[in-house]
Parts: C-alpha cells; sequence; structure tokens
C-alpha cells in the first residue's frame, strides 16, 4: 500500500528524462517556467482517457503559465511510447519519462500491473496530481488508484488561481 504525501512538506527528490533531452528534477521550480509546478502523472500512451487528459492540458498550458505555474507530465513509458503520446496529441509541453517503481513510491502512488501484453509491457502508475510551491513543500496532492478518477482541470485552475490570489492556506495537514 503507498504511502500517500503530505501537504505542505517537501517533495520527493526525483528526476526524470524529458522529451526535450533534460533531466529535470520534479518539483523544482526554478526552470523560468513559473514559481510553482504542476505535476501530473499519467498511466501511460496506453491509457485512452490519459490522451484526452493531457489533450486538455495542452490546450491550458497557456493558462496555468499566467499564473506562474510550469506543468511537467509524467509516466513510466519508456522515451519511444512517450514520443508517441506527445506526437499523436500535438503536446507542447514537458514530458518527463521512465518513471522507475521505486521513484512511483516515493511519490505515494498506486501502481498497477498491465492486464496483457496488448496494454503495455510494465507496471504504471496511476494517475496523480501533486502541484508544489516555490518553497519545494506540497501545496496540492491527489492520488487516484483508478484512470477514471482525477482533477478536472479547469476546476484546478480556477482553484489554483484563488489559492495564488488570496495566499490560501494549504489544506489537509491536521493529524488525524
Amino acid at each position: 500500500m503507498p504511502k500517500t504525501l503530505t501537504p505542505d512538506t517537501p517533495f520527493p527528490d526525483i528526476s526524470v528524462s524529458t522529451l526535450g533531452g533534460e533531466t529535470v528534477k520534479i518539483g523544482q521550480t526554478n526552470r523560468g517556467r513559473g514559481d510553482w509546478q504542476l505535476v501530473v502523472v499519467y498511466r501511460g500512451k496506453h491509457c485512452p482517457i490519459c490522451k484526452k487528459y493531457l489533450t486538455e492540458l495542452n490546450g491550458m498550458l497557456e493558462d496555468f503559465a499566467a499564473i506562474d505555474l510550469d506543468v511537467v507530465a509524467i509516466s513510466a513509458d519508456p522515451e519511444e511510447k512517450a514520443k508517441a503520446s506527445a506526437s499523436d496529441i500535438g503536446y507542447n509541453g514537458t514530458i518527463g519519462y521512465d518513471l522507475s517503481i521505486a521513484q512511483m513510491a516515493q511519490l505515494g502512488l498506486f501502481v498497477s500491473d498491465p492486464r496483457s501484453p496488448e496494454e503495455t509491457d510494465r507496471p504504471f502508475a496511476e494517475p496523480a496530481t501533486f502541484v508544489v510551491r516555490h518553497d519545494g513543500k506540497l501545496q496540492i496532492v491527489d492520488v487516484s488508484n483508478a484512470p477514471f478518477s482525477r482533477p478536472a482541470l479547469k476546476g484546478l485552475l480556477d482553484g489554483l488561481t484563488f489559492i495564488r490570489q488570496k495566499n490560501y492556506p494549504v489544506r489537509g495537514t491536521h493529524a488525524a
């Protein structure tokens, strides 16, 4: 069972290769693309819901940039599948690939095995969304165990706009 990350704590030290040829430290917000970072974990090329979600995200990259959010989408897909996903939808943002099972565990993600070799050839992360502030701490943690449950991007954008404008505090920090 994954150990969920706690809001308002440091984001784990994780780096991934990107289709742009860089190695990006996920959660690091000083890439000149915003002072906060939205990290979207998607299942991979085999997932039609992910394709739809990334297509919608691609259309909103400028909206997230307008509120100073850098966006990084990551998956366990190998480079060739990540390239195919990006090409299929014309994705213009940063895509990281080859997320390892150990990295998935660090992020507190649910991991699934393929249902068949036709689906994909390796275990993969179920969807998650993280928002990391300029201080490297988590503002939002949203982790799912199924492809059907992930935040609506317009609602997320509106909420983050409110959080940024009103200096809204991190929620969910009370120890139960």
